[in-house]
């Protein structure tokens, strides 16, 4: 997962940092890897709020919403980071971020929508994000997923326990919602 982040923040990260003027060459990388770290760390502290169905809503839309306030909420996260860790001013980190925060997470978009792009799945974020082992997470999802129908996993009724019904489920309680339901209690 942070690999794939990596690699689409130095793709789009060529107009907004290293060829901006105003962020200094030597800090480019640093940069970019703050920037990746800011995008996960905004990301794990939602799920750790027990709100996957934002993250959900987010990688499950067709095109990036820039007035979602997950993407206002992560821009602003990695400006004030870029700002206070490399000492450049608000407008400058506010522009960098701005800048490559939606086509970033329009990029995730596209790799979470996209079944033939097997270079990023939402399991291996989940698992990121819940700092979890990402094979273990999987069994845990694959059985869930296996068993959840017969256990009321079901939100939508199409059959399957997938991320829409994690992400109704997580309005419900979150993470205790979804064991409360499988474990009946």
């Amino acid at each position: 997962m942070l690999e794939q982040l990596t690699q689409i923040i130095q793709q789009y990260g060529s107009d907004a940092v290293v060829k901006n003027n105003a962020i200094p060459n030597e800090h480019n990388d640093a940069v970019l890897n703050e920037t990746g770290n800011s995008i996960f760390e905004s990301l794990k502290n939602l799920a750790s709020q027990n709100d996957m169905s934002q993250i959900a809503g987010l990688l499950q839309a067709k095109n990036l919403d820039q007035n979602n306030p997950l993407v206002q909420q992560i821009t602003q996260n990695v400006s004030g980071s870029l700002s206070e860790k490399f000492g450049l001013s608000q407008d400058v980190s506010n522009g960098a971020a701005s800048s490559m925060i939606p086509q970033i997470l329009s990029s995730l978009i596209g790799k979470a929508n996209d079944p033939k792009d097997g270079s990023f799945s939402i399991s291996d974020l989940l698992g990121a994000l819940a700092g979890g082992n990402t094979a273990q997470n999987n069994g845990i999802m694959e059985a869930i997923s296996t068993y959840g129908v017969h256990f009321g996993l079901d939100q939508n009724a199409d059959g399957k326990v997938d991320l829409e019904d994690a992400a109704e489920l997580s309005k419900k309680g979150g993470l205790a919602g979804i064991f409360g339901k499988l474990f009946g209690k």
